[in-house]
Parts: structure tokens; sequence; C-alpha cells
């Protein structure tokens, strides 16, 4: 049958019919990526996420779908999806952690910054070799953030004792031993330039100063241009997608 989906009636009776493909699909034929699907579904059209909730944890449980992993991770870190819940972090990591064990790149991501965070929850454990180790396998999957984040850290280095940053900086007397993950200009250079390909807008402005200054790379003011006018690009079509969902948003059609 073909649809219209410029009529109101037709919209919702597609809607519907896709609501009980996705159900057949994951409740009879079992297949995870349906299940997923019916996941997103239930969030996005339905906006019922209690539901949505219950089986993207239930697709990574029983399937080890890693995307649902990273999706039920999410849920649960806001405490989306359970009414009067704060959100469990530990619970996310869990979640997180078999994402990415599973090769879903923003999984890694997530369960890589929760580790090497100083901000996040008391609940979670910093162990930032370990968050080191998981940025790293999601910036080898091609994320262009996780390419970014370890691009800064090696920028500025870890130290194992950031709290005592400001006193040792002003006595200058911190050391190699100090660090967790030391000074590199030169991997924070390789990191930010793949991020960029990766069209990380943060990454091409900062290989724009890399060049311009010499860090970790030889100066050159063409490509220091070069990438100064990506970034400035980039940023304009962000400008430009983001005006355009409010536009859509505030006369109330589908993104």
């Amino acid at each position: 049958m073909a649809y219209d989906l410029k009529k109101e009636s037709d919209v919702k009776e597609y809607v519907e019919k896709l609501g009980v493909e996705y159900r057949f699909g994951c409740y009879s034929e079992k297949k995870p990526e349906v299940c997923h699907l019916l996941g997103d579904y239930l969030e996005g059209i339905k906006k019922d996420f209690e539901k949505a909730s219950k089986v993207y944890k239930s697709t990574c449980d029983d399937y080890g779908y890693a995307k649902s992993c990273y999706k039920y991770g999410n849920y649960s870190f806001l405490g989306k999806g359970k009414s009067g819940s704060k959100g469990e972090p530990r619970v996310a990591y869990q979640y997180y952690e078999k994402g990415c064990n599973l090769n879903d790149s923003d999984a890694c991501l997530h369960s890589g910054l929760l580790l090497v965070s100083r901000s996040m929850p008391k609940e979670i454990d910093r162990n930032v070799p370990k968050g080191l180790q998981f940025l790293t396998k999601s910036c080898d999957m091609n994320n262009a953030t996780a390419c970014f984040y370890l691009s800064g850290m090696h920028i500025s280095g870890v130290q194992k004792k950031p709290e005592d940053a400001s006193a040792a900086a002003q006595t200058k007397t911190l050391k190699d031993t100090d660090y967790i993950v030391l000074k590199d200009m030169k991997k924070a250079f390789q990191f930010a330039y793949k991020a960029c390909e990766l069209r990380n807008m943060y990454a091409c402005a900062n290989l724009s100063q890399m060049y311009k200054r010499g860090d970790g790379i030889e100066k050159n003011e063409t490509e220091a241009e070069k990438y100064k006018k990506l970034a400035l690009e980039m940023q304009e079509e962000m400008k430009k997608q983001q005006e355009t969902l409010s536009f859509q948003q505030g006369v109330g059609m589908p993104n």
C-alpha cells in the first residue's frame, strides 16, 4: 500500500504499521537489530521512554547488541525511563563497557570519558590508563570525538594528582613521574589531525594553531590557514543546521 505522507491519516496509519512490524521482527523473529529499531521507535515516535529503556536493556542482555548496550547506558546515566530516578552511573558504565567490548565506538567513548574525567560521579572510580584504552579503541574505530579528547589529553598531559597541579605549577616541580599521560605534542597533533579528518570542528581549530605555532609539527602558515578556514566552514555549517532544526521545531515539521 502506498502512503501519502502529506495526509495526517496516512501518516498515523504508517506509524502504527511500523510499530507492528518492529514488534513482530523483535518478539516473533527475534532479530536484535529490529529490537533496537523498536526501542528507537518507542523513544522517538511514541515518547515512551520506560518501554524503550526495557527494550534496549533486554536487547543488550539477551542478544549482546552493542548499540542497545550503549543506549541503555545513556538511559541509566540520566535516569531516563525510570520515574524519580536520578541516574545510576555505575550501571551506565557497566553497559558502556559491555557495548565497547562488543565494538560500539560510542560506548567506548563514554566508558573512557567516565574513567578519565575528574568531574564524574563518585560512584565511578577514576582509572585513566583503562579509560585511555577505551578512548583509543573508539578513535581506532573512527570516532572523531574520541580522537579529539585523546589529542587534548596529550596536549596538557594527565597528572596523577590534578588537585596538586596549581601549587606544583607555581614552583615548577612537576616531573614525568607526576603524570599518568605525558605531554606529547606529536601524538596530540596526530590525534587532532585524525579527528579533523573525521569532521571534528574543534580539532580542526586546534590543528590550525599547531601548524601556526609549530607544536608537534613543523610550522606551516599555509596549512594553518587551510585548517582555520575548514573549522570556520564547519562552524557555519553547524549554525545553518541548528537554524533549520529550530525552524522545523517551530512549525511542527518532522526532523
